[in-house]
Parts: C-alpha cells; sequence; structure tokens
C-alpha cells in the first residue's frame, strides 16, 4: 500500500516506523501462554502433569527434532524446536509450583546467561583463542572447576543410548589419558563396545553411523513392500 502511494504523483510519504520487539521478546508471550495453561481456570489436562509423566514427550520431542535435523527439512525443525521449548518452558513452570526450592523460567533463564558468560571469557572477558579447538579446552577446564568432579565419568548420563554411552566413556578416558582396556569377551556387548571403540577411533559418531544405516535399511524395506 506504501508503495502504491509512494508513485501518485505529488504527494510526499513519510513512513513512521513502529514498535520494535528485541529477539526474543515471543518467548515471553510463550511463558505467558504456559502460565495460562496451568494456572487455575486453564487446562486440565496440563494441570494434571508432573516432571514425570512429561519426560517421555521429552524424548520424543527431541527425537522428532533430531530426525528433522537428519532430513534437513527446515519446516519440521523450526516446528520441533517450539516443541522442545515447550518441554522447558513446562518443567520450569511445574517448578515454579514447588518446594522446597521454587524456580521459574527467569531463573532457568539466568543461570544459562551466567554459564554463557563465564564459558566464554574470550567473548565476554579478556582471554585470548587461537582457534575452537582452544575454546574447547577451556570450556572443559571451567567446566571441570564449576562442578568439582571427582571423576572423568561424573556428568555422563547412564540413560542415554548404549552406543552414545560407550562412545562418551571412551572419548573421556582417551582425554583423560587413562589406559582402560575394553571389556573382555566374546560377548556380544562386548563386541559392540570394541566397535564403538572403532568408531572412536576413527572419529565417527557410533549413534549417528547407526542411525543413517539404519534409515537406509528402512527404506530398503519399504522398497521391498512396494511403498512408495
Amino acid at each position: 500500500f506504501v508503495e502504491a502511494v509512494r508513485a501518485l504523483p505529488g504527494l510526499t510519504v513519510e513512513t513512521v516506523e513502529g514498535s520494535w520487539d528485541p529477539p526474543g521478546a515471543r518467548l515471553l508471550d510463550a511463558a505467558a501462554v504456559m502460565d495460562r495453561l496451568r494456572s487455575p481456570g486453564g487446562c486440565p489436562w496440563d494441570a494434571e502433569q508432573t516432571h514425570e509423566t512429561l519426560a517421555p514427550y521429552l524424548l520424543e520431542e527431541t527425537y522428532e527434532l533430531l530426525e528433522a535435523i537428519e532430513d534437513s527439512d527446515r519446516v519440521h525443525l523450526r516446528e520441533e524446536l517450539g516443541d522442545v521449548l515447550l518441554q522447558v518452558l513446562f518443567h520450569a513452570r511445574l517448578a515454579q509450583e514447588e518446594s522446597p526450592g521454587p524456580f521459574s523460567i527467569d531463573e532457568v533463564a539466568a543461570d544459562l546467561v551466567a554459564k554463557l558468560v563465564r564459558r566464554h571469557p574470550h567473548v565476554f572477558a579478556d582471554r585470548a583463542v587461537a582457534d575452537a579447538a582452544e575454546v574447547a579446552v577451556n570450556w572443559d577446564e571451567i567446566k571441570a572447576t564449576e562442578k568439582r568432579r571427582e571423576s572423568v565419568t561424573d556428568g555422563v548420563p547412564l540413560g542415554q543410548p548404549a552406543l552414545a554411552l560407550a562412545a562418551k566413556l571412551q572419548r573421556r578416558a582417551a582425554k583423560a589419558g587413562l589406559d582402560v582396556p575394553p571389556p573382555a569377551g566374546d560377548d556380544l556387548g562386548s563386541r559392540l563396545f570394541a566397535l564403538v571403540g572403532e568408531a572412536v577411533d576413527a572419529d565417527v559418531d557410533p549413534e549417528a553411523a547407526l542411525r543413517v544405516a539404519s534409515r537406509a535399511y528402512r527404506e530398503a524395506m519399504r522398497a521391498a513392500e512396494g511403498a512408495p
């Protein structure tokens, strides 16, 4: 409309910019909607949820996000990012109602901001770095100091998929210079662990590699059954 008016002879059009929302402004709307859903008079289903009942949805949405990334599907990437964000907002809203030690999405965000600033002294302070590899080393050093961990295995979630767990432990051992032999034996678990070791040595993510192979096998299955 403005361009059409500009084209009219003898008219001068002045454009007045409206209000400008900074990046993240819509996150306030998302938090407000979550608060409304969970508050009295909101959604009965949302009111019944707990951290435990929501946990499967968090895992499912994370895998759907991963699938969107693997498929390079930007439409679903945007949608699945929103679904993962919903889980974060939901869990934070539950935590706000709990005692002792309630906290809200604001405390979650504040902790994240503080962590990012602490672990990026090359950006927010005067530490100099040569490259991304040095950034990773600094990150690990700062993290180890913050966590006061007694073992390099501390912080490795045992609930992650087994291939990823095996790879993570082997990478931690290698980074720490630990000479720990793999489990001995000819059982399936030991052989799988050894295969993961081969992947780690080759700098290959075994979880991702198996997912690629599995997706290819799925397509072969669909072709065999005549599926489009």
